[in-house]
């Protein structure tokens, strides 16, 4: 019988359990990976320490200044491309010419100013000066090219502000494999001159005139999250990027003298530290030192978001009336593109080109314009009567009864915006676009790109709502500035022919007040749509205002009020807002306005606003126009008391100061309007001084936190202990002084107005100023190209004096030759541009600054130059030509440094060297000659050390009477009379360095990259053909010098028997006959001679073998033996020990034994 096993059950997958030893519970052990966890360490560590930097004062202030970025790159590379696409890119708007700075708004608070660096050595110094970031053009297919490693070399000692990197031509390489090589090796040798990880952009080829909007956009990504780290030289001086220049030299001066020197006006932001308001001495590059004579702040002409939004807030401006806000966007005045500019010397206005034809107009809205300035009737004069809808007669009269209510008055009317008047056709056109306050302003913050499509989208909606009305077709428009000019009144001859006044001028009291009572209402369809809680059914019934089906709950009701920006007046409840019926109106058109109201259900809305809501009700009654209190139920409103509304909504027929309406008033009226601006203006007042106590509450509050702080200074910042140390770091704590000693400032200049802040502190930095400038040379307006930068930068009170500079320079490595001293170079450094005459010198064991003749091959040196004093540990660069007709290809940067010191006056010496020769010696004693010419000479340098050629020291004591110029000398031993021993006497010349300071002024040439300096007497000597002088002393003649032969040296028997065995000369008998070697010389062949010299060429190497080996044998042995001397003497000293111990015991043994044998003691009785 077969055997049949139980099938096994399928294995159960377990997780496998979680022990200590598999590494889960590191607590209970020790590191795993020792080595991982010190390198993670020692990097945590090289990260603080690389965020560690010289603290440095942020001056940004609430709203900086556009942030200037240059596009640098050789001609070719695309640089203007880059600037239309990211200005089309930032507004919308293409540049045809850039000229001079743009502005652009970027973000919300962000501008940015574009500068395109012309390809010459002058604008790239200046750029370099100024710039904040710095895209870096590279033409992908070609490399990197001559300009642009210049112009790195020009930013490391100016600062080295941000750099991004922009490929270009991309576009031109056939093979992909061959674009990744060149991306990456363009990406690393960025990084050479960078730093590692600088980012570099890749554009591909031109579309439109533009790069693609894809790369655009994430170059643009970069730009608006770059953050900019304070630079020291612009953190201690304020400068302006000129972006508009303009002489306002009187035209009568002009004409008299052309070359009379000019006034000129010029406008930019202010940078860097805050401008003086008063004689600020600036420097202009390309001009020279100037004193501003006037600086006037101006309205921002590219404001930001924020800004002003922050305007409107504080109240300083109400409403903003502009041309076209999307040309505000971009300002660029230089390049033509800007709205309207106004200031005090003239106004200027770009009206660009005709935006369209008579007769060809492109659609209704053009049209209807046109058709309002061809038109030969003023507004409201001609017509009998207005139609308002299809269906309904013309209003030609309108009755309302005069109100009064003394205690409404004009203030209370409750608006806080000002509304827009709408015509017919704007309301209509409102309604579609879903914003009805703004009107036709909505287009204005549209794209440019747009304004076709909401055109025509207008247009289609102007011919909907005219196709509805079919009885009007051939009729003609009328239109209005507001709603209450659509109403046409019954008083006919309301224009008088004889006095030519106008009909809408009057009765405007009693029109504003049927504005009022009209209530016009129109729901928005766009807003209705989006609306949950409504049915379609009656979403549509409320927009043609018919009846609706079901009872509208209140919640609908005020969330629709809340969506429609346009509505004025709401429903009557509870006598809150009273509807004024005007029995005047006919009543075939009541029907008609009544249709424009909205249906409510009254019994919702009183049981929603009775009791506990009635008390709140009707506190708010007076602050409404139709709104009355229990005390005055039956008086009526006075028409004149919407005097001030009827001024908010026309604005031109009434005086804003004295508030006289032009329909006249009684006294009592004036006196009751004059007792409620009273009213209000203390009211105001009020407000005014709660806001100052509360301003003067927090200011206090700071100040005695600050008092607080210096308190704790000496335990936090200054004191070495650490437990009352408040800080980490020393960087921490000096960062954190900086910190504080800002708000401190920022608290003090606060409590000031702007007139006293500005005359203290001066025009802060992000503030658009206006300089003025007097004496400028005539040429620089007559040149004037706005291609070139125009900087302002100021000069602090010890930068406009001269001295000498000593400064540490080294030659670049990449210039081609050597510089040698008093050769001219050009020098920038600061905001300056000059020509200078330096002198390199050397350290002499820090005793004696010795001049060079010629700077040191990689190694720094001392240059000393007379220019303007600058503050030590200020960067510059050097160059020895600036012009580009002297430009040859090769690198133009001839060195950097850095200012060490400045002086009014400098030490330099030059080594000289006096050589005479001795014709007469005694022991220790020398007449010498030939090195002076008479005994003055030799009396001037008594006591001057002398030194011959073997190293023997002397002195000289005094001049021989005959012959002249001999003197005599002391010597340590005797000298030889020979040509060996010459005196040589070292002495030093002092050099006085010449004082040349010649400014670069490029910008009053015409051709503004061909200036000139001082220029070598090799290159006039070239110019004119002339040979170099021959000096008899300069010429190298050959030196000639007699071979010593010197005497064997013969030591003394005596001396000799005393010597050690070490150093006993070996004295050998002089050998008489040669021997068998001698006689058989053996001459190898060339294979025997290679063989021999092999194997003693490895004899030798077994040799060093075997000798190595040894060494390493004696030290082991040396090991050994010591490791034995410590064990013989450990052994030695257990020996002693174990000794010790075993006298001791046969002592104590002996010792017993002695005694009795340690028997029982007996008393021993004194008998």
């Amino acid at each position: 019988m077969e055997q049949e096993n139980k099938a096994h059950r399928a294995v159960r997958k377990k997780s496998q359990k979680r022990t200590v030893h598999n590494g889960q519970n590191a607590r209970a052990f020790a590191v795993a990976a020792p080595r991982r966890l010190e390198r993670q360490a020692r990097r945590s560590h090289d990260v603080k320490e690389k965020r560690f930097h010289v603290p440095m004062v942020d001056r940004t202030p609430e709203e900086p200044p556009p942030v200037i970025v240059a596009v640098v790159g050789p001609p070719g590379t695309g640089k203007t491309t880059l600037i239309k696409s990211l200005v089309r890119r930032y507004t919308k708007h293409t540049l045809s010419d850039i000229r001079g700075p743009v502005t652009v708004v970027s973000g919300k608070r962000r501008r940015l100013t574009f500068v395109e660096c012309a390809n010459d050595m002058n604008s790239m110094i200046d750029i370099a000066k100024i710039a904040d970031l710095v895209l870096l053009m590279i033409d992908g297919n070609f490399g990197f090219e001559m300009e642009t490693m210049e112009f790195l070399n020009i930013l490391a000692p100016h600062g080295f502000p941000r750099i991004l990197g922009v490929t270009t031509h991309l576009d031109l390489f056939k093979s992909p494999a061959t674009l990744r090589a060149s991306k990456k090796r363009l990406k690393h040798r960025l990084w050479t001159e960078v730093y590692k990880g600088a980012k570099l952009f890749y554009f591909s080829g031109v579309m439109n005139g533009r790069y693609p909007d894809r790369e655009i956009l994430n170059l643009a990504r970069f730009i608006s999250v770059m953050k900019f780290r304070p630079l020291k030289w612009r953190n201690e001086h304020s400068y302006l990027l000129a972006d508009r220049i303009v002489d306002i030299t009187h035209p009568a001066d002009i004409e008299r003298n052309p070359k009379i020197d000019r006034k000129i006006t010029l406008y930019g932001y202010v940078h860097g530290t805050p401008l003086p308001a008063h004689n600020a001495r600036v420097h202009v590059p390309g001009i020279g030192d100037l004193t501003v004579s006037e600086v006037e702040r101006l309205p921002d002409p590219c404001p930001t978001p924020y800004q002003e939004k922050k305007e409107v807030e504080e109240g300083k401006i109400k409403r903003r009336k502009r041309l076209d806000d999307r040309l505000k966007v971009i300002y660029a005045p230089m390049s033509d593109v800007g709205g309207v500019l106004i200031d005090k010397d003239a106004v200027y206005i770009d009206v660009g080109h005709r935006s369209f034809v008579e007769g060809e107009e492109k659609g209704v809205g053009e049209r209807l314009v046109v058709g309002l300035q061809n038109a030969q009737t003023t507004l409201g004069a001609g017509g009998a009567g207005i139609r308002l809808f299809s269906g309904a007669g013309a209003l030609n009269e309108f009755k309302q009864e005069r109100v009064e209510d003394d205690d409404v008055h004009k203030g209370d009317t409750g608006r806080k915006v000002r509304r827009e008047g709408r015509s017919i056709s704007g309301e209509s056109y409102d309604t579609d676009l879903g914003n009805d306050d703004e009107g036709y302003d909505k287009d204005e913050d549209e794209d440019e790109d747009d304004a076709d499509a909401e055109e025509e989208a207008y247009s289609k909606s102007m011919a909907s709502r005219l196709a509805e009305d079919d009885e009007d077709q051939g009729e003609e428009f009328v239109f209005a500035d507001s709603d209450s000019d659509l109403v046409d009144y019954d008083d006919v001859d309301e224009f008088d022919a004889d006095s030519g006044d106008l009909r809408w001028k009057s009765n405007l009291a009693d029109r504003a007040l049927n504005d009022y009572k009209t209530g016009r209402r129109k729901w928005d369809i766009g807003k209705l749509l989006y609306l949950d809680h409504i049915s379609p059914e009656d979403v549509i019934k409320r927009w043609k205002s018919e009846e609706l089906s079901s009872t509208v709950e209140d919640g609908d009701e005020d969330d629709i009020e809340n969506n429609s920006s346009d509505s004025e007046t709401g429903d009557h409840g509870d006598d809150f807002f009273k509807k004024r019926e005007n029995s005047s109106i006919h009543p075939a058109d009541a029907e008609v306005i009544d249709r424009t109201i909205p249906v409510y259900d009254d019994e919702v809305l009183k049981d929603k606003w009775s009791g506990a809501a009635s008390t709140a009700l009707a506190s708010l009654k007076g602050r409404f126009l139709t709104g009355q209190t229990d005390d005055d139920e039956d008086d009526e409103i006075n028409s004149s008391d919407f005097d001030s509304e009827d001024d908010e909504e026309f604005g031109d027929f009434e005086d804003l100061e004295t508030g006289e309406a032009v329909t006249g008033a009684s006294a009592q009226k004036e006196k009751e309007e004059n007792t409620g601006e009273e009213e209000e203006e203390t009211l105001k007042e009020k407000s005014y001084e709660k806001e100052r106590e509360l301003n003067a509450r927090k200011k206090e509050k700071l100040r005695l936190r600050f008092e607080e702080e210096e308190e704790q200074e000496d335990d936090g910042l200054g004191d070495d202990d650490p437990e009352k140390k408040l800080y980490d770091t020393w960087h921490d704590a000096q960062k954190a002084k900086i910190t504080k000693q800002r708000e401190i400032n920022k608290a003090e200049f606060d409590e000031m107005d702007s007139v006293t802040r500005e005359r203290i502190e001066g025009y802060r930095a992000g503030q658009y100023v206006r300089i003025v400038i007097d004496d400028i040379p005539c040429e620089f307006i007559e040149t004037l190209d706005p291609t070139f930068p125009v900087i302002i930068g100021s000069l602090l009170a010890s930068e406009d004096r001269l001295g000498f500079l000593q400064v540490r320079i080294k030659r670049h490595r990449w210039h081609k030759k050597i510089l040698k001293s008093n050769d001219p170079v050009i020098f920038s450094l600061g905001w300056r541009r000059f020509q200078s005459i330096p002198i390199y010198t050397t350290s002499d064991s820090r005793t004696r600054n010795r001049m060079l003749k010629y700077t040191p091959e990689h190694l720094h040196c001392t240059g000393t130059f007379y220019g303007p004093l600058i503050a030590p540990n200020t960067g510059f660069c050097a160059v020895q030509s600036v012009a580009n007709k002297a430009a040859t290809g090769a690198f133009r940067i001839a060195a950097t440094g850095i200012v060490l010191d400045v002086d009014q006056s400098v030490q330099i010496v030059k080594k000289l060297k006096l050589v005479g020769t001795p014709y007469k010696i005694f022991k220790n004693t020398a007449f010498i000659q030939g090195m002076f010419n008479s005994a003055l000479e030799v009396a001037k340098f008594e006591g001057a050390t002398v030194k011959t050629v073997s190293g023997i020291r002397g002195q000289i004591k005094r001049a021989l009477s005959k012959p002249e110029g001999h003197y005599r000398a002391t010597f340590e031993d005797k000298i030889l009379m020979s040509a060996v021993d010459i005196i040589i006497l070292r002495a030093w010349y002092p050099i006085q360095p010449r004082k040349l300071y010649n400014p670069v002024t490029s910008l009053l040439l015409n051709e503004k990259t061909e200036w000139q300096g001082m220029r070598l007497t090799g290159e006039i000597r070239h110019e004119k053909g002339l040979s170099v002088p021959q000096v008899k002393d300069s010429d190298y003649t050959t030196i000639e010098r007699a071979v010593r032969r010197f005497n064997p040296l013969r030591v003394p028997n005596s001396i000799r028997s005393g010597l050690p065995f070490k150093s006993q000369i070996a004295m050998m008998k002089p050998q008489k006959k040669e021997t068998y070697l001698q006689k058989r010389a053996v001459v190898l062949g060339g294979t025997e001679k290679r063989k021999r010299d092999m194997m003693q060429k490895v004899m030798t190497i077994r040799n060093e073998q075997v000798r190595k080996r040894q060494e390493k044998k004696n030290e082991r042995k040396v090991a050994y033996q010591k490791k034995i001397a410590e064990d013989e003497e450990k052994r030695k000293e257990r020996e002693r020990k174990d000794k010790r111990e075993f006298f001791k015991r046969q002592g104590k043994k002996r010792g017993a034994s002695e005694s009795g044998g340690g028997g029982k003691r007996h008393r021993v009785s004194d008998e």
